[in-house]
């Protein structure tokens, strides 16, 4: 007879995974469970957050700021993100997080506490049918209903996990959490699995990487579009766009993975993103997609104007957002290396079509300097993240809440090579910003972290996981945790869009934020805050915050009149309906509108048709 129980299996198994960390929030359906984690000693680590849908946002966190592609990440002792609710409302709030895992395609497992098998089908407090819950959102859902079950089910939730990029749920009732431990012994219908998963080798065919090279070595005006599938390959992108004279734009998710300070990168494309990658996309006429399945159509070559070819490790992407001609179905890395040996290198080739690029790229950066040098009220926020960039440290690691502020760091700051910087990107959640900063933080204690948010977000998640700051800064090895609030009393992005999309003024009902002093707040946490409502404070408080020596909340005052103008041409012909909203805001859209007519001047003469 063991004393072991089956929740001191899963600990253990948990650890044979390369899990070091759980983030979740206590509850009677788990208690049996936390009970084995304090007998473990704590091992792996329980990160508590302040609710559930924020401890999921730091497990889908902790797998993208982990070590290199997601595979690696148990042999490297930092396993996926892991995080773990009790039944009933805390697996509810857990729905957000995992969604974000499950479209921007990341590995997370979560382990979700369930009432009594015995009282199951009867209405009990707190019972929800949890398998069709997650049924949506996760690429395995399992419940486990005897104890020989469970090291099998947790193999394959972390394999398929892995496997697909997924999340995947495991459902344990919590009368089998007391019971005793009972490995599998290998009789009918007991598996006995184990906990190993190595990351397949994808190349494509010979014939696929051939008829890729024909097509790109007779293009004159070549775009890569890198995403997130290059995380691994950022030299060999750089490579190849050298060979094919091209011009390298990146998805949101891409953005990190790229030489940004390159002659030939004209930065994120989309609606958020530069006007140089909007101008050269819209001039290619081949274009090799590598890692992206970016959801911008629109701003895409027009089907037909350009010959593709797309790259990614999934062979259900190719051909997903635009036309392509050839599918190389690979590892991103190992695939632009084997088409580098059939392409020759671009030694003449293609030079007017590279000193175009050039020309591009060094107009949207012009173009960038001038908008953030543009006068706002009380401050543009476009000028808080450029001077945030000349300053930005090379071991620093950047989070992003969602809202008007990824535009300006879309846009405005140019991310070192060693940066990573995260967001909850196609989900696009707000709240994600500080519980992202916090797994950041944990991932790698003795590097600073910048969270960018706004005042929104902050408002929907961000003061609460505040607390957790507060209450673990002093065991980080660097202290340094930075948190600028883009404060501009309104949800900017969505204004704009009412403005852009539907030609509405803007409704202050639903747009208007209540005041909230972020800077008061984070010094009665015992943190450091710094108000600025002046420009020129920027670089001083950028500095003062980088250089501190506990967590620091920068309170910028921003105006949120600065326009969210998409590149051009598209965003010419979203003008009439942005300035028409604005006609008949009044008095009140008058500010709105002079910067909108100032923002699309500048526009016009670098990147007007």
């Amino acid at each position: 007879m063991t004393d072991r129980l089956v929740v001191d299996a899963m600990v253990d198994r948990l650890k044979a995974w390369g899990t070091t960390r759980i983030f979740g929030y206590s509850g009677d359906g788990i208690n049996t469970f936390l009970g084995a984690l304090r007998r473990h000693g704590n091992d792996p680590e329980f990160i508590q957050a302040r609710h559930e849908e924020n401890a999921a946002f730091m497990a889908v966190a902790h797998s993208k700021y982990g070590v290199g592609q997601y595979g690696a990440d148990a042999a490297a002792g930092t396993g996926i993100g892991v995080v773990i609710s009790t039944q009933g409302p805390g697996a509810v709030h857990l729905l957000n997080g995992l969604y974000d895992a499950k479209l921007d395609g990341v590995p997370v497992v979560a382990i979700v506490g369930q009432q009594d098998l015995s009282a199951l089908g009867s209405g009990y407090q707190q019972e929800i049918d949890l398998p069709a819950l997650f049924k949506d959102v996760a690429a395995y859902c399992e419940q486990v209903s005897v104890p020989e079950q469970v090291p099998g089910i947790l193999d394959r939730a972390f394999r398929t996990a892995l496997a697909t990029s997924s999340p995947c749920v495991v459902i344990i009732p919590h009368d089998v959490q007391q019971q005793p431990e009972a490995p599998p012994a290998g009789e009918h219908a007991e598996i006995a699995t184990a906990p190993v998963w190595e990351a397949p080798r994808v190349l494509p065919t010979d014939s696929a990487l051939d008829a890729a090279a024909e097509l790109l070595g007779s293009a004159q005006r070549i775009v890569m579009l890198v995403g997130q599938g290059a995380r691994n390959a950022r030299s060999e992108v750089s490579g190849m766009a050298e060979r094919l004279g091209a011009a390298v734009v990146t998805s949101l998710l891409g953005k990190p993975y790229v030489d940004e300070s390159a002659p030939n990168c004209a930065g994120v494309m989309g609606h958020l993103g530069t006007s140089a990658s909007a101008a050269l996309l819209g001039r290619c006429d081949a274009l090799l997609i590598v890692g992206s399945n970016d959801p911008w159509t629109e701003f895409y070559p027009a089907p037909g104007a350009a010959r593709a070819v797309q790259i990614d490790i999934s062979a259900q992407r190719p051909g997903n957002r635009y036309p392509v001609e050839v599918a190389l179905v690979g590892d991103a890395a190992t695939t632009l290396q084997a088409l580098a040996g059939r392409l020759a290198p671009d030694e003449e080739r293609n030079d007017a079509w590279r000193t175009e690029v050039r020309e591009r790229v060094a107009a949207g950066r012009t173009l960038a300097a001038q908008r953030a040098a543009t006068g706002a009220h009380p401050v543009n926020p476009e000028r808080v993240v450029a001077e945030l960039s000349a300053l930005l440290p090379d071991d620093a690691q950047v989070a992003l809440d969602v809202g008007s502020c990824v535009y300006w760091y879309a846009r405005q700051l140019v991310l070192p090579e060693s940066v990573p910087a995260h967001l909850c990107s196609t989900l696009a959640s707000m709240g994600c910003g500080v519980p992202y900063g916090l797994a950041a933080k944990l991932m790698h204690p003795g590097r600073p972290v910048v969270v960018l948010a706004g005042d929104g977000g902050m408002q929907m998640s961000g003061v609460a996981e505040l607390i957790t700051v507060a209450a673990r800064w002093r065991h980080w090895a660097d202290p340094r945790f930075v948190v600028c609030v883009l404060n501009n009393g309104d949800l900017a992005e969505v204004t704009w869009e009412q403005r852009e999309t539907e030609g509405d003024p803007r409704y202050s009902a639903t747009q208007h934020l209540p005041s909230f002093d972020f800077a008061g707040y984070a010094e009665l946490l015992g943190l450091q805050g710094i108000k600025v409502t002046d420009p020129e404070e920027l670089a001083d408080a950028w500095g003062r915050a980088l250089n501190a020596e506990s967590p620091v909340v920068i309170d910028v005052h921003t105006d949120a009149s600065v326009p969210l103008l998409p590149p051009f041409p598209q965003g010419a012909a979203k003008l009439p309906a942005m300035r028409a909203a604005l006609e008949q805001e009044g008095q009140a859209g008058a500010r709105a509108l002079r910067l909108l007519n100032e923002y699309a001047a500048q526009e016009e003469k670098l990147f007007g048709q």
